[in-house]
């Protein structure tokens, strides 16, 4: 537990940031060039705000202790309602899932353990939410913090070019 930071939970308000982080994370993949990162980040920003506001998007965000201002770190879940599912030999699950998403360090504060603390959040949380499935997709560079912190690949695949 690093003694310096501060968890607190986003609002509508923090949507900007982060839609910044947002962009940055798929820029630092690759997956956003640069002609289309500011079109990006603000498109996003707008569609946070959206479900900020609804309560389908549940979000963290890191501040340093003496520095509140200067978030270096967020991640946020997309909860969504899918049709029940079996969940044991004699039971089932109501479809209450969340998607772990947004997961953003600032270069500076990478590899400190600042992911694990908020990923650690979002765990308890989605327990105490009693959550039914709770996935992500993973980064080559994240997949071993998630495999330490549980997660395991599944057997999901997606349709090319949709």
């Amino acid at each position: 537990m690093n003694p310096d930071i501060r968890i607190r939970d986003a609002n509508v308000q923090d949507a900007d940031v982060i839609g910044y982080h947002r962009a940055r994370m798929f820029q630092d993949m690759g997956q956003i060039p640069d002609h289309l990162f500011e079109a990006f980040r603000s498109r996003s920003a707008e569609r946070l705000r959206e479900m900020l506001k609804s309560g389908e998007y549940v979000g963290w965000l890191v501040s340093l202790n003496n520095d509140a201002q200067k978030v270096i770190a967020g991640a946020g879940v997309q909860l969504r309602q899918v049709l029940p599912h079996p969940a044991a030999e004699h039971a089932f699950a109501e479809g209450r899932h969340g998607l772990i998403i947004n997961v953003f360090t600032e270069p500076d504060w990478r590899r400190q353990g600042i992911a694990e603390q908020l990923l650690t959040e979002i765990i308890n949380w989605s327990k105490e939410q009693k959550l039914d499935r709770l996935v992500l997709h993973a980064s080559e560079k994240g997949r071993r913090l998630y495999e330490q912190l549980g997660f395991v690949s599944t057997n999901e695949m997606r349709l090319q070019g949709l």
